[in-house]
């Protein structure tokens, strides 16, 4: 029988299949030079370790959703009514299955997919979806109650399940442009956003290729030196040898948005090395820095060196190559250097390749300067450019006095900002419940009649008044009446117990309906897989170039989107530098099931 290093090294290979950190040794396809093929004497971390917790784990369970408007069903028997049933009554529900056939609630299946590197009680997004086999019409207006998450495995055609290590709760969002009648697939799944709190903590590690206890300490060491973080005052160290073969890791906050990119900069480490050899090796690291082609993975290794290499990522971002200048200034923000805002701004603003990726970079320095570039792309016209800005500044500073808001009702983060581009209106489908004006006084036109979820209707047929009105059972209706500022309408929405997806949906009707003039977005979200023009060597007085590279650096989490069908298809037209490339589905396996039996919680 193979160890079980065997297994976990056999895992991580078939796992990954072409990972990141291998793409970032990989070169784009051309002609080898003879700099390219020179390798230092210097050992790194990546040549005795391998990541891993990097997978994504998915819980699921059942749920119940309750506040359908008639939509509900009563769940056919099933094993999934069965667990249901069960959970209502150790929770004390008085008759389940009198509440289960009242048509106001719905069984439905609960599933969230757990980030690497997620850390106990942060948030994370829930989807909900009801059977195949449900009579329910729609979710919409409905709310999840409390429901716990753990990792299944079928093994010997049996359902088992583990521990709890998520716990979801909240309301539905369902796609406000799915109609009930004639489309019950979208009416029929949600997703809470932030609906999911860890309840524990998934640490990421580095296994050793060969067991060596010497070997493990030796990169605690090397890791150690480099990187530290404090807790409750007292600096410590990231790397932690746990045994002859495990290191257990704990996150940098300047990398808590970029997994990827910390577990590839941790493994270009350097093990052990003199002053002479690190400075034969930056000299060579110089000369590929300067070469576009070999430009991604030297900054990375400059990136681990640590201030040493900052010198030779200065001299990169002064080059006149705009994938070097890139690939320099995005390693110089990771080491805070503020002479990396300029470049990461230009990139950010006018290459769509580099755009998500040097956002990201900024958001995580601590600089005065990065933050005034961030501010200054709220005003642009592009979209995702300000949206993405916004994202950043979020990350750096919540509290930063150009993007502050509160939370409105205390269900979703509502911003409202003064920009002098054009009035915009965003909302999110994933990762945060949120709503941002891009502009004070955007109103909406009447005439209209807009629905904010089943209980809440917003009016008008003229003028500068709106009427909200709620009807509900059992309670005495309530009618306010308004501005048709959307500042107004939102805040009395909220006040009237609408939820952000009751919001959202008036917001959308809204824009439909022409009632809302200013461009509304949903998930306008900077992308990965973008191609540019690189120009060939001595083409430029041809004018020929060669097309086709994508940005060579590490996926940030920061702009991760949900993999749901957009709410509103309202996007800028994509030119031939947007064109976003399709990655193919992975399938899980016999691997993957491995790797969820080893707890990623460990």
């Amino acid at each position: 029988m193979k160890s079980r290093r065997e297994f976990v090294l056999c895992g991580l290979v078939l796992l990954g299949g072409c990972s990141t950190w291998d793409k970032l040794t990989m070169r784009s396809q051309s002609p080898e030079t003879p700099e390219e093929t020179k390798k230092s004497a210097t050992r790194l971390v990546g040549d005795l370790a391998v990541p891993y917790n990097l997978h994504p784990v998915v819980l699921e369970s059942v749920g119940l959703v309750t506040g359908l408007k008639g939509t509900g069903s009563d769940p056919k028997p099933s094993p999934q009514r069965d667990v249901l049933v069960s959970e209502m009554q150790l929770r004390g529900v008085e008759a389940p299955n009198r509440l289960l056939a009242s048509g106001n609630v719905s069984l439905v299946l609960v599933r969230a997919v757990i980030r690497p590197g997620i850390q106990k009680d942060d948030c994370f997004d829930v989807e909900v979806r009801v059977p195949s086999q449900s009579e329910t019409t729609s979710l919409r207006g409905g709310y999840l109650l409390q429901t716990h998450l753990k990792e299944l495995q079928v093994l010997d055609n049996a359902v088992h399940s583990g521990h709890a290590y998520g716990v979801a709760e909240g309301p539905v969002l369902v796609d406000p442009s799915a109609d009930s009648k004639n489309d019950k697939v979208l009416s029929c799944r949600g997703r809470i956003l932030g609906g999911g709190r860890a309840l524990k903590s998934r640490p990421l590690a580095l296994v050793l290729k060969d067991k060596s206890i010497q070997d493990a300490a030796t990169i605690e060491t090397a890791i150690n030196r480099r990187f530290h973080t404090f807790d409750r005052g007292l600096k410590q160290g990231v790397a932690r040898a746990k045994d002859d073969q495990y290191v257990h890791l704990n996150v940098h906050p300047r990398y808590k948005d970029n997994i990827q990119r910390y577990m590839a900069v941790l493994r270009s480490v350097a093990l052990r090395e003199s002053e002479t050899e690190r400075i034969d090796r930056l000299a060579m690291l110089e000369r590929q820095l300067l070469d576009p082609i070999t430009a991604s993975r030297a900054a990375l290794q400059l990136e681990a060196i640590g201030k040493p290499g900052i010198d030779v990522l200065v001299k990169g971002i002064q080059s006149g190559d705009p994938e070097v200048r890139f690939y320099a200034a995005e390693a110089l923000a990771y080491l805070d250097d503020s002479r990396a805002a300029a470049p990461l701004a230009d990139a950010a603003r006018n290459v769509p390749a580099f755009r998500v990726f040097a956002l990201t970079a900024l958001s995580a320095m601590n600089d005065i300067t990065s933050a005034e570039k961030l501010r200054e792309m709220l005003h642009l016209a592009s979209a995702e450019t300000r949206y993405g800005a916004f994202r950043a500044l979020w990350a750096m500073n919540a509290n930063d006095p150009a993007i502050r808001g509160e939370m409105l009702g205390g269900q979703f983060g509502y911003h409202v900002l003064d920009t002098a581009g054009p009035p915009m209106v965003h909302v999110t489908r994933s990762r945060r419940a949120e709503v941002v004006l891009f502009g004070r006084d955007q109103v909406l036109r009447p005439p209209f009649s807009l629905e904010a979820g089943n209980r809440i209707l917003i009016t008008s047929r003229g003028g500068d008044e709106a009427t909200i009105s709620k009807f509900a059972v059992n309670e005495p209706d309530q009618k306010r009446v308004v501005s048709t500022r959307i500042d107004d309408v939102l805040r009395t929405v909220v006040e009237l117990g609408g939820t952000y997806p009751d919001v959202v949906q008036a917001l959308q009707q809204a824009k439909a309906c022409g009632a809302l003039a200013s461009r509304f977005e949903v998930d306008a979200l900077p992308e990965a897989g973008r191609t540019y023009d690189r120009v060939a060597d001595g083409a430029e007085e041809k004018g020929k170039s060669r097309s086709g590279p994508t940005a060579n650096s590490p996926l940030p989490d920061l702009f991760a989107k949900a993999d749901a069908k957009p709410l509103l298809e309202d996007r800028e037209p994509a030119s031939s530098k947007d064109a976003v490339a399709s990655e193919p589905e992975e399938k899980p396996g016999a691997v993957r099931a491995f790797f969820t039996r080893l707890n990623p919680f460990r």
